[in-house]
């Protein structure tokens, strides 16, 4: 027989012990190495496995003797260094050992937020970033906005990669903004988990289509759910209460008339005449109609007209021919 070495790799951002039915068999029935304290290697002594702390491969194969079975517990970054030397000593000693790499647990979906939300926690702390720690939920607004807008723009070039990179600039916004909130006195504070505890009840509450068992008959019923769901929650005495007033004036128009066309409220529109803004109203309003966007086309016209000038700059530049 040949000898068996395991390297165990496990998630770091789960509770310590929180191990598969296999794994813990095999650090209890095997002597178990590391290369450092854990509080992993802490749990399976006091679950009765044996934990020795070494270093290098010797320690490793001479636990594992010429037939039986020894465990590395790999570190929170997976040691890839000791598991890399280790790969290459079996390979110039074909026959010495096998070795095999298990699992005893895995990340879950969404388990990097909890780095983020710790890398966060240690910019914001003393001796963290100066720049950071000064600043406001005031302070930072524009700059949730501008990343919004970057994620906006990636989206519209169709840049999946650039998207990517955006929506983490808005999370970067979400971490921040989350880990001040906890300077605020006991009983204001907050933290990102209030803000995660928040959203997952209200995509619960407002999907009882899901959640609850409830019959739909199709998207538009689902749609009509949720805005019933909104307002009772929301208690608005206005069916435009709750509209984002910083958003751009097109945008802003255009929400203001779905939320009292769903309202069933008919208010007749200013008269344009010599009036600018009733004069834009009136063609958000005849764009709503056709089912069109009045804020993305003038964004496309703007952007066009943006193509045109730098053609014409690039065309008044060009040197002209000698007489």
């Amino acid at each position: 027989m040949t000898a068996r070495l395991v390297l165990l790799v496990t998630s770091p951002r789960l509770p310590v012990g929180l191990l598969t039915a296999e794994a813990w068999d095999l650090v209890r029935a095997h002597p178990v190495l590391a290369g450092a304290e854990s509080g992993l290697a802490a749990v399976v002594r006091s679950a009765g496995g044996s934990v020795t702390i070494a270093s290098g491969t010797d320690a490793l194969l001479d636990a594992a003797g010429a037939d039986g079975t020894a465990v590395w517990l790999a570190g929170p970054t997976g040691d890839e260094a000791f598991a890399r030397e280790l790969g290459l000593r079996l390979t110039r000693e074909p026959g010495r050992a096998e070795l095999e790499l298990m699992y005893g647990s895995w990340d879950p979906p969404g388990a990097r937020l909890i780095d983020a939300v710790t890398v966060m926690d240690r910019l914001m702390s003393p001796g963290g970033d100066p720049w950071k720690r000064q600043q406001t939920h005031a302070t930072l607004a524009q700059f949730l906005l501008e990343e919004c807008y970057e994620a906006y723009d990636a989206i519209e070039a169709g840049d999946l990669g650039a998207l990517r990179e955006e929506l983490g600039d808005v999370l970067l916004q979400v971490v921040l903004h989350a880990r001040m909130a906890e300077e605020l006195p006991e009983d204001e504070r907050w933290s990102v988990d209030d803000v995660a505890g928040d959203l997952v009840a209200k995509l619960i509450r407002r999907n009882p289509h899901v959640f609850a068992g409830a019959a739909v008959a199709g998207v538009d019923e689902i749609i009509e759910n949720w805005e019933q769901i909104k307002r009772a929650e929301k208690s608005r005495d206005s069916a435009v209460d709750g509209i984002a007033l910083a958003q751009p004036a097109l945008a802003l128009a255009a929400k203001i008339m779905q939320r009292a066309e769903r309202a069933g409220i008919e208010v007749p529109l200013p008269q344009a005449e010599d009036d600018l803004g009733a004069a834009l109203l009136a063609i958000v309003a005849d764009a709503r109609s056709r089912g069109l966007d009045a804020e993305a086309a003038l964004r496309r016209t703007a952007l066009s007209y943006a193509e045109s000038v730098r053609a014409a700059e690039a065309g008044s530049a060009r040197p002209t021919e000698a007489g």
